[in-house]
Protein backbone atom coordinates (compact mmCIF):
# COMPACT_ATOMS: atom_id res chain seq x y z
CA UNK A 1 0.00 0.00 0.00
CA UNK A 2 1.08 3.59 -1.08
CA UNK A 3 2.84 5.58 1.57
CA UNK A 4 1.39 9.55 2.10
CA UNK A 5 4.19 12.04 1.66
CA UNK A 6 2.38 15.09 1.35
CA UNK A 7 -0.89 15.96 2.32
CA UNK A 8 -1.96 20.11 2.01
CA UNK A 9 -5.35 20.87 3.70
CA UNK A 10 -7.07 24.50 2.86
CA UNK A 11 -3.48 26.17 1.78
CA UNK A 12 -4.59 29.94 0.87
CA UNK A 13 -1.73 33.15 -0.02
CA UNK A 14 -3.45 35.96 -0.19
CA UNK A 15 -1.17 39.26 -1.31
CA UNK A 16 -2.22 43.05 -0.48
CA UNK A 17 -1.50 45.44 -3.56
CA UNK A 18 -1.16 48.82 -3.96
CA UNK A 19 -4.43 51.56 -3.41
CA UNK A 20 -6.86 51.61 -6.09
CA UNK A 21 -7.98 54.80 -7.16
CA UNK A 22 -10.58 55.35 -3.76
CA UNK A 23 -7.75 54.65 -1.38
CA UNK A 24 -8.55 51.13 -1.07
CA UNK A 25 -6.09 48.63 -0.28
CA UNK A 26 -6.82 45.59 -2.85
CA UNK A 27 -5.89 41.98 -2.57
CA UNK A 28 -4.99 38.86 -4.53
CA UNK A 29 -6.12 35.24 -3.10
CA UNK A 30 -3.33 33.58 -5.28
CA UNK A 31 -3.76 30.19 -3.97
CA UNK A 32 -7.45 30.00 -2.38
CA UNK A 33 -8.48 26.53 -0.06
CA UNK A 34 -6.41 24.22 -1.86
CA UNK A 35 -6.40 20.99 -0.48
CA UNK A 36 -4.68 17.26 -1.75
CA UNK A 37 -2.42 14.70 -1.14
CA UNK A 38 0.25 12.49 -2.64
CA UNK A 39 1.22 9.37 -2.38
CA UNK A 40 5.49 8.00 -2.04
CA UNK A 41 6.82 7.45 -5.47
CA UNK A 42 3.79 9.22 -7.65
CA UNK A 43 4.14 12.04 -9.73
CA UNK A 44 1.10 14.94 -9.46
CA UNK A 45 0.82 17.32 -12.51
CA UNK A 46 -0.70 20.53 -11.93
CA UNK A 47 -2.34 22.15 -15.02
CA UNK A 48 -3.48 25.53 -15.33
CA UNK A 49 -2.79 28.95 -17.57
CA UNK A 50 -1.20 31.15 -16.47
CA UNK A 51 -1.96 32.82 -13.22
CA UNK A 52 -3.80 30.44 -12.01
CA UNK A 53 -1.71 30.16 -8.81
CA UNK A 54 0.29 27.07 -9.82
CA UNK A 55 4.40 28.60 -9.34
CA UNK A 56 2.60 30.08 -5.96
CA UNK A 57 1.20 26.66 -4.67
CA UNK A 58 4.53 25.33 -5.45
CA UNK A 59 6.59 28.08 -3.42
CA UNK A 60 3.81 28.02 -0.60
CA UNK A 61 4.71 24.69 -0.11
CA UNK A 62 8.58 24.73 0.04
CA UNK A 63 7.70 27.93 2.58
CA UNK A 64 9.22 30.52 0.16
CA UNK A 65 6.52 32.45 1.69
CA UNK A 66 5.57 33.93 4.70
CA UNK A 67 1.86 34.32 6.10
CA UNK A 68 0.21 31.15 4.70
CA UNK A 69 -3.05 29.96 5.96
CA UNK A 70 -3.71 26.12 6.20
CA UNK A 71 -1.97 22.90 6.77
CA UNK A 72 1.43 21.30 4.30
CA UNK A 73 1.81 18.21 6.23
CA UNK A 74 5.40 16.17 4.73
CA UNK A 75 5.52 13.04 5.96
CA UNK A 76 3.09 13.30 8.61
CA UNK A 77 4.69 16.98 10.48
CA UNK A 78 2.86 19.78 10.06
CA UNK A 79 5.47 22.18 8.03
CA UNK A 80 3.07 25.63 8.71
CA UNK A 81 4.09 24.73 12.78
CA UNK A 82 7.73 23.52 13.20
CA UNK A 83 10.34 25.70 14.59
CA UNK A 84 13.19 27.10 12.22
CA UNK A 85 15.48 24.58 13.08
CA UNK A 86 13.30 21.47 12.56
CA UNK A 87 12.53 23.30 9.37
CA UNK A 88 15.70 23.46 8.55
CA UNK A 89 16.77 19.78 9.38
CA UNK A 90 13.77 19.23 6.86
CA UNK A 91 15.03 20.79 4.35
CA UNK A 92 16.80 18.30 2.46
CA UNK A 93 14.20 15.84 1.91
CA UNK A 94 12.60 18.74 -0.18
CA UNK A 95 13.88 20.78 -3.25
CA UNK A 96 12.37 22.55 -6.49
CA UNK A 97 13.86 23.09 -9.64
CA UNK A 98 12.96 25.97 -11.22
CA UNK A 99 11.35 27.01 -14.59
CA UNK A 100 14.15 29.36 -16.31
CA UNK A 101 17.74 27.28 -16.23
CA UNK A 102 19.58 30.68 -17.12
CA UNK A 103 18.17 32.96 -14.60
CA UNK A 104 18.37 30.61 -11.60
CA UNK A 105 22.00 29.79 -11.58
CA UNK A 106 24.39 31.63 -10.03
CA UNK A 107 26.76 32.85 -13.38
CA UNK A 108 29.58 33.23 -10.33
CA UNK A 109 29.89 30.12 -9.48
CA UNK A 110 30.85 26.60 -10.94
CA UNK A 111 28.71 23.97 -12.08
CA UNK A 112 30.01 21.79 -8.91
CA UNK A 113 29.56 24.83 -6.86
CA UNK A 114 26.63 25.68 -8.25
CA UNK A 115 25.93 21.63 -6.79
CA UNK A 116 28.02 22.05 -3.97
CA UNK A 117 26.22 24.97 -2.30
CA UNK A 118 23.31 22.80 -1.03
CA UNK A 119 25.48 20.28 0.87
CA UNK A 120 27.82 23.69 2.19
CA UNK A 121 24.42 25.26 3.41
CA UNK A 122 23.20 21.83 5.28
CA UNK A 123 26.52 21.17 6.49
CA UNK A 124 26.11 17.57 5.56
CA UNK A 125 30.39 15.74 5.53
CA UNK A 126 33.05 16.66 5.08
CA UNK A 127 34.64 19.00 2.45
CA UNK A 128 35.95 16.29 0.37
CA UNK A 129 32.89 14.02 0.70
CA UNK A 130 30.95 17.00 -0.24
CA UNK A 131 33.06 17.20 -3.48
CA UNK A 132 32.78 13.27 -4.45
CA UNK A 133 28.85 13.60 -4.05
CA UNK A 134 28.43 16.50 -6.24
CA UNK A 135 30.69 14.40 -9.11
CA UNK A 136 28.38 11.30 -8.70
CA UNK A 137 25.18 13.45 -8.66
CA UNK A 138 26.35 15.41 -12.17
CA UNK A 139 26.91 11.50 -13.14
CA UNK A 140 23.84 10.45 -12.19
CA UNK A 141 21.67 12.91 -14.17
CA UNK A 142 23.67 13.30 -17.44
CA UNK A 143 26.75 15.72 -16.67
CA UNK A 144 30.19 14.72 -16.80
CA UNK A 145 32.37 15.21 -13.81
CA UNK A 146 34.97 16.73 -15.99
CA UNK A 147 32.19 19.96 -15.91
CA UNK A 148 33.07 20.40 -12.20
CA UNK A 149 34.37 23.65 -12.75
CA UNK A 150 32.54 24.87 -15.69
CA UNK A 151 30.57 27.66 -15.42
CA UNK A 152 26.70 28.53 -16.48
CA UNK A 153 27.39 30.14 -19.73
CA UNK A 154 29.66 27.64 -21.28
CA UNK A 155 26.25 24.83 -21.01
CA UNK A 156 23.89 24.92 -23.04
CA UNK A 157 20.16 25.19 -21.69
CA UNK A 158 19.40 21.70 -21.45
CA UNK A 159 22.55 21.21 -19.67
CA UNK A 160 21.86 23.89 -17.22
CA UNK A 161 18.55 22.43 -16.38
CA UNK A 162 20.36 19.00 -15.71
CA UNK A 163 22.62 21.12 -13.35
CA UNK A 164 19.67 22.69 -11.62
CA UNK A 165 18.32 18.64 -10.93
CA UNK A 166 21.47 18.04 -9.80
CA UNK A 167 21.48 20.56 -7.22
CA UNK A 168 18.17 19.54 -5.97
CA UNK A 169 19.10 15.90 -5.70
CA UNK A 170 22.30 16.43 -4.40
CA UNK A 171 20.77 16.42 -0.90
CA UNK A 172 18.67 13.37 -1.51
CA UNK A 173 15.16 14.13 -1.34
CA UNK A 174 12.20 12.84 -1.55
CA UNK A 175 10.27 15.29 -2.60
CA UNK A 176 10.85 17.24 -5.76
CA UNK A 177 8.62 20.03 -6.71
CA UNK A 178 9.26 21.02 -10.79
CA UNK A 179 8.18 24.54 -11.58
CA UNK A 180 7.77 24.25 -15.52
CA UNK A 181 11.37 22.80 -15.87
CA UNK A 182 10.81 21.79 -19.80
CA UNK A 183 8.88 24.97 -21.13
CA UNK A 184 12.27 26.86 -21.70
CA UNK A 185 13.52 24.45 -23.67
CA UNK A 186 13.37 23.00 -27.45
CA UNK A 187 11.25 19.90 -27.98
CA UNK A 188 14.06 18.02 -28.75
CA UNK A 189 15.66 18.45 -25.28
CA UNK A 190 12.32 18.80 -23.65
CA UNK A 191 11.88 14.86 -23.95
CA UNK A 192 15.37 14.44 -23.13
CA UNK A 193 14.72 16.05 -19.76
CA UNK A 194 11.50 14.02 -19.02
CA UNK A 195 13.43 10.78 -19.82
CA UNK A 196 16.00 11.65 -17.17
CA UNK A 197 13.18 12.63 -14.46
CA UNK A 198 11.64 9.36 -15.46
CA UNK A 199 14.68 7.13 -15.31
CA UNK A 200 15.12 9.34 -11.68
CA UNK A 201 12.28 8.85 -10.42
CA UNK A 202 12.11 4.60 -11.06
CA UNK A 203 16.03 4.63 -9.47
CA UNK A 204 15.70 6.41 -7.03
CA UNK A 205 11.81 6.27 -5.97
CA UNK A 206 11.36 10.01 -6.02
CA UNK A 207 8.28 11.83 -5.70
CA UNK A 208 7.48 14.85 -8.16
CA UNK A 209 5.22 17.68 -8.55
CA UNK A 210 5.32 18.54 -11.89
CA UNK A 211 3.85 22.33 -12.57
CA UNK A 212 3.09 22.58 -16.24
CA UNK A 213 0.96 24.45 -18.92
CA UNK A 214 1.89 21.82 -21.46
CA UNK A 215 -0.63 18.63 -21.38
CA UNK A 216 0.85 16.34 -23.75
CA UNK A 217 4.36 16.53 -21.46
CA UNK A 218 2.05 15.86 -18.09
CA UNK A 219 0.20 13.29 -19.62
CA UNK A 220 3.66 11.67 -20.17
CA UNK A 221 4.68 11.86 -17.32
CA UNK A 222 2.02 12.19 -13.89
CA UNK A 223 0.04 9.86 -12.28
CA UNK A 224 -2.20 12.19 -10.78
CA UNK A 225 -3.80 15.80 -12.32
CA UNK A 226 -4.69 18.99 -10.44
CA UNK A 227 -6.04 21.61 -12.59
CA UNK A 228 -6.24 25.11 -10.92
CA UNK A 229 -8.17 27.98 -12.22
CA UNK A 230 -7.82 31.48 -10.12
CA UNK A 231 -6.04 30.27 -7.85
CA UNK A 232 -8.41 27.08 -6.96
CA UNK A 233 -7.79 23.78 -7.52
CA UNK A 234 -11.66 23.07 -10.13
CA UNK A 235 -10.88 19.59 -11.05
CA UNK A 236 -8.64 16.12 -9.65
CA UNK A 237 -8.24 12.80 -10.42
CA UNK A 238 -5.68 9.82 -11.81
CA UNK A 239 -4.22 10.93 -15.44
CA UNK A 240 -6.47 8.36 -17.39
CA UNK A 241 -10.08 9.34 -15.72
CA UNK A 242 -9.44 13.00 -16.03
CA UNK A 243 -8.16 13.49 -19.46
CA UNK A 244 -10.81 10.76 -20.87
CA UNK A 245 -13.73 12.00 -18.56
CA UNK A 246 -13.42 15.74 -17.70
CA UNK A 247 -15.83 17.41 -15.40
CA UNK A 248 -15.68 20.76 -15.60
CA UNK A 249 -15.69 23.21 -18.62
CA UNK A 250 -12.54 24.82 -17.79
CA UNK A 251 -10.43 21.73 -18.25
CA UNK A 252 -12.36 20.46 -21.00
CA UNK A 253 -11.59 23.64 -22.30
CA UNK A 254 -7.22 23.42 -21.57
CA UNK A 255 -7.74 19.32 -22.95
CA UNK A 256 -9.25 21.50 -26.13
CA UNK A 257 -6.26 23.03 -27.17
CA UNK A 258 -4.06 20.45 -27.15
CA UNK A 259 -2.38 19.85 -30.72
CA UNK A 260 -3.68 17.21 -32.89
CA UNK A 261 -1.29 15.41 -34.87
CA UNK A 262 -2.74 16.61 -38.39
CA UNK A 263 -5.06 19.53 -39.59
CA UNK A 264 -7.35 16.95 -41.76
CA UNK A 265 -8.26 15.49 -38.06
CA UNK A 266 -9.72 18.17 -36.32
CA UNK A 267 -13.55 18.10 -37.20
CA UNK A 268 -13.71 14.47 -35.46
CA UNK A 269 -11.20 15.05 -33.24
CA UNK A 270 -12.60 15.50 -29.51
CA UNK A 271 -10.84 15.97 -26.61
CA UNK A 272 -10.79 12.33 -25.21
CA UNK A 273 -9.59 11.51 -28.54
CA UNK A 274 -6.34 14.31 -28.64
CA UNK A 275 -6.26 13.62 -24.73
CA UNK A 276 -5.51 9.05 -25.48
CA UNK A 277 -3.00 10.16 -28.52
CA UNK A 278 -0.15 12.15 -26.45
Amino acid sequence: MAQELLKVENLSKIFLLSKNLLGKKEILKAVDQVSFSLDQGETLGIVGESGSGKSTLARCIMGLYPDVEGHIYFDGQDINALSPKNLHSLRPRMQMVFQDPYSSLNPRFTAGAIILESLRNLKKGKKEDQVEKVKETMELCGLSPDFYQRYPYEFSGGQRQRISIARALVTEPDLVILDEPTSALDVSIQAQIIDLLKKLQKDLGLTYIFISHDLAVVANLCHQVAVMEKGQLVETGDLENLFQNPKKDYTKRLLGAIPIDHPSKRKNSSICTKASQI
